[in-house]
């Protein structure tokens, strides 16, 4: 996994779906390679082998729900995400939460099987904790701003601080990324000032009306 990075998660948003999640992968694989950075999308599961195909840029899971292949009608394994072309996967984000014996079984079995894993947390201690587990990164994203527009880089600068701290002291080997509420880019350049290496969000780029445009204005905080 690569730093400082830009995540692009599309959720289930309408705006995501079909032929337009690999509109959104291609406008972000654009600005990827014009500006030299590094971004990912999360495409909805339904989605996620179509945009994988399209774009070289890594695309990442959403989330999982089963370690491994096998009979699990409706569910969703790891190793099966990696058939259709996943370079990484998101786990625990705060509408998709799991259980700590779930989530570290999971990162485990993910790095096993050479996937980038992303651990997401609302505050400062649930990050360590998540830490602690061996994922490349952790996103600390305080639930109660993620789609508000009130971006935690902005409105929670404390807990994004204290996230960088704590997690650099006991696992300096992890990433700290954030999310939840940004924005602009002025809210990524933010973020970043704050000692992260990297932003997660969703909204403000998939229901963007100039996905590109949007992308680059969100990514060239990334050169800094």
């Amino acid at each position: 996994m690569k730093f400082p990075v830009l995540i692009l998660n599309f959720k289930a948003y309408a705006e995501a779906a079909g032929r337009r999640a690999v509109e959104i992968a291609k406008a972000a694989e654009r600005v990827a390679k014009e500006l030299g950075v590094n971004i990912a999308v999360a495409p909805n599961h339904l989605e996620l082998a179509l945009v994988a195909q399209s774009v070289e840029i890594p695309v990442y899971a959403q989330g999982v729900d089963v370690e491994s292949p096998g009979a699990h009608t409706a569910h969703v394994a790891l190793g099966n995400l990696k058939e259709a072309g996943a370079a990484g996967v998101i786990l625990n984000h705060s509408e998709a939460p799991l259980r700590l014996n779930e989530l570290a079984r999971y990162v485990g079995k993910a790095r096993e099987l050479g996937l980038d894993v992303v651990v997401c947390a609302p505050d400062p201690t649930t990050s360590l904790a998540a830490a602690a587990l061996g994922p490349h990164a952790v996103a600390v994203e305080p639930p109660e701003l993620i789609g508000t527009g009130r971006a935690v880089s902005r409105y929670k600068p404390e807990t994004v601080v204290q996230t960088v701290q704590l997690v650099a002291k006991y696992f300096a080997d992890v990433a700290v990324i954030t999310g939840a509420g940004i924005e602009s880019g002025e809210d990524v350049e933010a973020a970043l000032r704050l000692g992260t290496r990297g932003v997660l969000l969703a909204s403000a780029a998939v229901k963007a009306k100039d996905h590109y445009q949007k992308i680059m204005e969100l990514a060239k905080p990334l050169l800094k």
